[in-house]
């Protein structure tokens, strides 16, 4: 996963109203009840089916790193999908996003104006049209670059260009080198 696909999944998870199931037990009993099967919940996890049986029964207590952080992964992914739903919808309806980060932004410029990229710490208030665009581009399986793109068009549309109330001559912005990104909405 990339950045911003990160960002959308730790903002998802914040919207939980209940906490997902935190035993194994209650974790494999949550994604058979989802899945439907043994068999459908190992080939998710990566286990046999019998694995997942004993999961169910309690005859193991405890799963592997790799298969416990696969087993969570897998229910978080599946917890709350309309508490998920809704969010997004009212984001891209009237609340819109809130995008933190700290990275290097470039952006062309017109001749006499700087133009090198810099670091820079922003916090900023995307209205609802811009989450629109993103949830849109996660859903068709758009990649990292193409959501950072949007991300840095509004940026550059309400932090650089006021609105467009300043910077008329600022054409590109690109959003490089992030040390951290975070969304809220």
């Amino acid at each position: 996963m990339g950045e911003i696909e990160d960002a959308i999944e730790r903002a998802d998870r914040e919207s939980f109203t209940r906490q997902p199931p935190k035993t194994l037990k209650s974790q494999i009993r949550y994604l058979l009840k989802q899945l439907g099967s043994a068999k459908a919940v190992a080939q998710e996890i990566g286990v046999t089916a019998d694995s997942v049986n004993r999961y169910r029964r309690g005859a193991r207590k405890h799963a592997r790193a790799d298969v416990a952080e696969k087993i969570d992964d897998a229910v978080r992914a599946r917890w709350q999908p309309q508490v998920r739903k809704r969010r997004q919808k009212r984001a891209a309806a009237t609340g819109g996003i809130t995008v933190e980060t700290r990275a290097r932004f470039g952006y062309t410029a017109p001749v006499g104006t700087t133009d090198d990229g810099r670091f820079r710490r922003l916090t900023v208030h995307l209205p609802p049209a811009y989450a629109q665009r993103l949830f849109d581009a996660r859903a068709t399986g758009a990649g990292d670059q193409e959501m950072r793109g949007i991300i840095a068009e509004g940026f550059k549309d309400v932090y650089f260009q006021d609105g467009g109330g300043r910077a008329p001559g600022l054409s590109d912005v690109a959003l490089n080198d992030i040390d951290y990104l975070d969304l809220d909405y």
